[in-house]
């Protein structure tokens, strides 16, 4: 394959561009809430669980929906890989299937998974010590995003870890 595999800085401005888009999201779940009130304030009380599963739902798991949509699209992108003039392929050069890149986006928003437990964790807390199992959650989002950050740069073919679990490629689109 002759391709211009996508470096980190250009993929990193095309998440940028893209968190536009999920920053738009959010404050419209902020919004409805206000609406809706008490009822969606009501999932984060109580449980750890629940509240992990509330916003697995309503947070994770539509943005790797709009990633996986677009992403496995006509464009190969996202609004942000558009702008950025950079696409995601499979293996045989082609442009991944929604199962394909959703398994590649489930990877991806490990971390922020992890961060959304940490925070929970940490909002129970109150006054007491923070449990062994809570640092190292919180120590391995760090590590996550740190082994994303430096396999997407030092890889030969820029990939990032969830790159390379799913065998996918970004490339600067000519």
């Amino acid at each position: 394959m002759n391709a211009v595999y996508a470096r980190f800085l250009a993929r990193f401005k095309a998440f940028l561009f893209d968190y536009i888009i999920i920053f738009l999201y959010l404050v419209s779940i902020v919004v409805m809430s206000m609406f809706i009130g008490p009822k969606i304030q009501e999932l984060f009380l109580h449980s750890v669980l629940r509240s992990q599963l509330t916003a697995f739902c309503l947070v994770t798991l539509p943005v790797a929906l709009y990633f996986s949509f677009f992403d496995s699209g006509l464009s190969h992108g996202t609004f942000g890989k558009r702008k950025m003039e950079l696409k995601v392929i499979n293996s045989k050069g082609k442009r991944p299937s929604f199962f394909h890149s959703f398994g590649r986006n489930l990877v991806k928003f490990i971390p922020w998974e992890f961060g959304h437990y940490t925070a929970f964790r940490m909002a129970n807390v109150g006054d007491n010590n923070v449990a062994l199992e809570d640092w190292i959650i919180g120590i391995l989002t760090y590590m996550l995003i740190l082994a994303y950050i430096l396999t997407a740069i030092f890889t030969k073919k820029k990939q990032s870890v969830y790159d390379i679990a799913v065998n996918t490629y970004v490339l600067k689109d000519k």
